[in-house]
């Protein structure tokens, strides 16, 4: 399906330099406010107390989150789980109390939402979860990127693999240095967009590097870079729709969601956006100077030599 064909190539190589170094800088400056602002951890990795309560009847979620934010709470979180007649709240440490008097206060001041509130669970998130929860998230992208690059290298060839991976941690860490820049709340819902970002990065280069063989294998004697910006050229109708349609659903998420799914909408919006510019602009570019040719792909057929009589 197609809504326009182009006629003639577009030369993405031509701007390959320009494009991989915006990225570099991108990726550069990513990496410095990672290290000089850091992430804003959410209770699941730096431990706290978490509260389900149920109401009665309909309670509006932003009404208990101005409650808390009026009460020196800023750093809480809350989110409907189920209905709209029950919350989670999560709640940071907070000096000099406990989580028991923090929950029995946090409870007094919900209360005045709507009558009644039932406290189904209180449970308290000590700093060694979190630190396994952070060091489990680091060890699940660490092993999708194997496996990614194992996919491709066995797929196509170690170019694609490697060119692969790079476009895809360069998406990564720059979700990552947005969430750093903007202080925005990294959790675990978050850690969940980054590793479905993985996976959409990679579908996309897959589908750029498939016609970029394909084209190695029917297009004899043209231009590394010819073949290249044909392959992306000719995939461009389809990129344009997926992720298009996409990014439709991702933002009426991040718009009308609310704020339990705004940062996870958020990583996804960014993730896809770059994923994008990194197939096209970043891999592509890495596979031609890695010199990936014709040879690499297609197997010369050997001559059969004639018995001697």
């Amino acid at each position: 399906m197609e809504f326009f064909k182009i006629k003639k190539d577009i030369p993405f190589m031509s701007y390959g330099k320009i494009t991989t170094t915006i990225s570099l800088l991108t990726f550069i400056l990513a990496i410095f406010f990672l290290f000089s602002r850091g992430l804003n951890l959410s209770v699941e990795f730096t431990g706290g107390t978490l509260m389900e309560v149920s109401y009665s009847q309909s309670v509006d979620s932003n009404k208990i989150r101005t409650i808390l934010n009026n009460n020196n709470l800023e750093a809480s979180t809350v989110q409907n789980i189920g209905s709209s007649n029950n919350l989670m709240i999560r709640l940071p440490n907070k000096k000099g109390t406990n989580s028991a008097t923090l929950s029995n206060e946090v409870y007094n001041l919900i209360s005045t939402a709507a009558p009644n509130p039932q406290l189904k669970s209180v449970e308290f998130i000590g700093p060694q979860v979190g630190q396994d929860l952070v060091t489990n998230g680091l060890l699940a992208i660490l092993f999708v990127c194997i496996g990614i690059m194992g996919y491709l290298a066995i797929r196509f060839e170690w170019r694609f693999a490697v060119a692969a991976i790079i476009a895809n941690m360069h998406d990564v860490v720059i979700i990552l240095g947005f969430f750093a820049l903007f202080q925005w709340e990294f959790s675990l819902t978050v850690l969940a967009a980054i590793l479905a970002v993985l996976g959409y990065s990679v579908n996309e280069s897959v589908v750029v590097f498939d016609r970029i063989r394909e084209n190695f294998r029917t297009i004899r004697g043209g231009k590394v870079s010819a073949i290249i910006n044909n392959a992306i050229t000719a995939t461009m109708s389809r990129t344009i729709i997926t992720h298009g349609c996409t990014e439709m659903m991702v933002l009426s998420m991040l718009f009308f969601g609310g704020p339990s799914l705004h940062n996870f909408a958020l990583a996804l919006t960014i993730g896809i956006l770059f994923g994008i510019y990194s197939s096209v602009l970043v891999a592509s570019p890495l596979l031609m100077w890695f010199g990936v040719d014709r040879a690499n792909l297609v197997k010369t057929p050997k001559r059969k030599e004639e018995a001697v009589v």
